[in-house]
């Protein structure tokens, strides 16, 4: 008696007595429809034979719409099968988001489906015919289902025999799907640092760069407030513009995981932004997205592009996070207008420009005065003229303090305005403690604010805690690692805890990024002061002088107090008496010739100068315990300590 069994899904048989063995590989089943073909287990999307990227979220989704073609998957489903309870992601604005990123893998249109139809609030449909092969038998033209379960009746020695025989084909078979199933693609690195290129101006219209620039500076701005994220700053961005670099040869320069670029076009009072985030390592393109409002509603868009990056990258948010992601001041357009304006003048750091961007923002607050981005930019700037010498600091700082407090009270959340009133405790009030306080709140609301950081390690360094400053300095470097002023400062914080090989290599670095910065050369010249090497010293602040320009009094100080040290008195005398012109309409302070007086080794006059400067809460005295450099000469006088104890420093 012969017994026949067939187990078809398996693709086994087995007969008795004569035993024939069939043993078949499983099948990969595909499911066809459209131009597409679907393997689901293998996780491969193919159209007309070309490999379709997807993955995450959208690839699950698939799964489970084909699983149940013509029939409603709700939403609750999903949520159930995709997403954990516990989850910080927002659900519905992840779901919304996976399965965009599935219609433009499908070229489908959610307003005209032809494969996925949204059901409003309930859930969505695969509406495609689906059409159920597979890879075997249909090179061969014979479906394993036409082959018959046969039921038989044997004795029981036969089914003892068929049982082991049955068992021992599973093993095989386990063994078999072990070695031969495809290894699982890796898991895609997770993405914890990004760089947002410039957008570029598609308008048609030069004029309009401030404007692609300026939402470029407020997209980072917003994703720099995130914990856990590293964002690269502003300024080592913009060194990407119109660049013909690749994305993995930009990531790689500025040391990232991945790349946000795009494009905005303006016209009349329509703006569309497109934004696109990129892999840097394998240049894979893992969500885009179009939006087009009004521009009274562009604040709106930003915030939409940095919550999709956030959710689309898997960063957890915190609860204040999340809520700086959905909700944006609403802002009279002309003044946001004014506002970016005033930004761009404001970048470009000159004494001209940073006037003009005063003049920008205070129209922007004049056309609306709730606008706290706008005050904040007018302390930004104020501050910035009267820390260098471009106007009476007394006055200039207090302009500045004014405009961040009023930032303040209209936003308690604005990072940049926390950092303005910390720099102003710092150089004009010598309110230390308040000062390290601004900076910390700062820090804590934007934990990726390069400047914040530049600006704290320069505190850290002036109160005495000099390896914390490096430390901070360095922090504000992998944040803008092209930035010539935050890699210099680095050279400098280098320089002052004596370190003087790592600051002539830093130094060096800098002048790689541009040979031409001014500063640069200054600190290399103070590290050759302070190696002795004097005549080094003498041509790098000339050369720093004649990048700057003459009427530079910051370069020319250096350069007068490098000849006063070396014996050249009547060329350092020749540059006191220009810095003391300059001192009566108040375009240097009085701290500088106090300076130049110790250099000289006239001390007495020094000493006067700098009670002078005291009282005129000259921003110079917040240097007056970094070693090695322009107070060096004036340390070992008790009327010194009295100078630092009344500034408020630890001696």
């Amino acid at each position: 008696m012969t017994c026949l069994l067939r187990l078809s899904k398996l693709g086994i048989y087995w007969a008795a007595p004569g035993v024939l063995i069939t043993l078949a590989p499983p099948v990969k089943s595909l499911v066809r429809f459209g131009s597409y073909e679907f393997e689901p287990y293998s996780g491969e999307l193919r159209r007309q034979g070309i490999r379709v990227h997807l993955e995450g979220q959208p690839l699950a989704i698939l799964k489970i719409l084909l699983e149940r073609p013509g029939d409603l998957v709700t939403r609750e489903d999903l949520q159930k099968e995709l997403w954990r309870q516990d989850t910080f992601v927002d659900f519905e604005h992840s779901l919304n988001a996976a399965v965009k990123r599935l219609r433009a893998a499908l070229n489908d249109s959610a307003d005209h489906p032809r494969y996925i139809e949204t059901l409003a609030r309930r859930g969505y449909r695969f509406v495609a015919p689906v059409n159920g092969v597979n890879s075997r038998s249909e090179a061969s033209g014979v479906s394993p289902s036409a082959a018959p379960v046969v039921p038989v009746f044997c004795d029981r020695s036969l089914w003892l025999r068929a049982g082991l025989v049955l068992f021992t084909l599973a093993v095989v078979i386990a063994g078999w799907r072990h070695w031969h199933q495809p290894p699982a693609p890796p898991a895609a690195e997770v993405i914890r640092s990004l760089a947002v290129l410039p957008l570029q101006n598609l308008s048609g219209d030069p004029s309009q760069e401030y404007f692609a620039d300026g939402m470029t500076e407020e997209l980072i701005g917003k994703l720099a407030k995130i914990h856990g994220l590293r964002v690269i700053s502003r300024t080592s961005a913009m060194h990407f513009k119109n660049t013909q670099l690749s994305v993995p040869e930009i990531a790689k320069t500025l040391g990232v995981d991945a790349i946000v670029e795009g494009s905005v076009i303006r016209e009349g009072n329509q703006i569309r932004v497109h934004a696109q985030l990129i892999r840097a390592a394998n240049d894979e393109h893992i969500w885009a997205e179009e939006y087009q409002r009004e521009y009274r509603n562009v604040l709106a868009i930003q915030d939409e592009v940095a919550r999709s990056i956030v959710y689309q990258i898997a960063i957890g948010l915190a609860p204040g996070e999340r809520k700086n992601l959905t909700a944006s001041q609403t802002v009279d357009p002309d003044a946001h207008e004014d506002y970016l304006k005033g930004r761009f003048y404001f970048n470009q750091r000159t004494e001209d420009s940073l006037s003009k961007s005063i003049g920008y923002f205070q129209k922007a607050v004049a056309k609306d005065p709730s606008y706290s981005l706008a005050y904040s930019g007018l302390a930004d700037a104020y501050a910035l003229l009267g820390f260098r010498g471009g106007l009476p600091s007394k006055d200039t700082l207090s302009r500045a303090k004014a405009a961040a407090l009023k930032a303040v009270e209209l936003d308690d959340t604005l990072a940049e305005a926390h950092a303005s009133l910390a720099f102003i405790a710092e150089t004009h009030e010598w309110d230390w403690a308040r000062a390290e306080r601004e900076y910390k709140r700062a820090l804590e609301l934007a934990p990726g604010d390069a400047r914040a950081h530049h600006w704290y390690a320069g505190y850290l360094t002036y109160v005495g805690r000099i390896q914390d400053g490096i430390a901070e300095e360095k922090r504000a470097r992998d944040l803008d690692p092209l930035s010539l002023p935050v890699n210099n400062a680095l050279a400098g914080r280098l320089l002052v805890a004596g370190r003087l090989s790592e600051a002539q290599d830093q130094v060096q670095k800098t002048l790689e990024l541009d040979s031409h910065f001014a500063p640069a050369h200054q600190t290399l010249g103070w590290a050759y002061l302070n190696l002795g090497k004097h005549q080094e010293a003498i041509k790098e602040f000339h050369l720093a002088v004649e990048l700057s320009g003459t009427d530079d009094m910051d370069r020319m100080l250096d350069l007068g107090f490098a000849y006063a040290v070396t014996g050249k008195q009547s060329e350092a005398r020749k540059i006191l008496i220009q810095l003391k012109q300059l001192h009566e309409p108040g375009l240097v302070p009085s701290g500088s010739i106090a300076i130049l007086y110790g250099a000289l080794g006239e001390l007495d006059e020094a000493f006067a100068w700098l009670n002078r400067a005291y009282q005129e809460r000259d921003p110079e005295l917040t240097y007056l315990k970094v070693p090695g450099r322009r107070f060096e000469p004036l340390r070992h006088d008790p009327r010194f300590h009295e100078i630092v104890r009344r500034v408020g420093l630890p001696d």
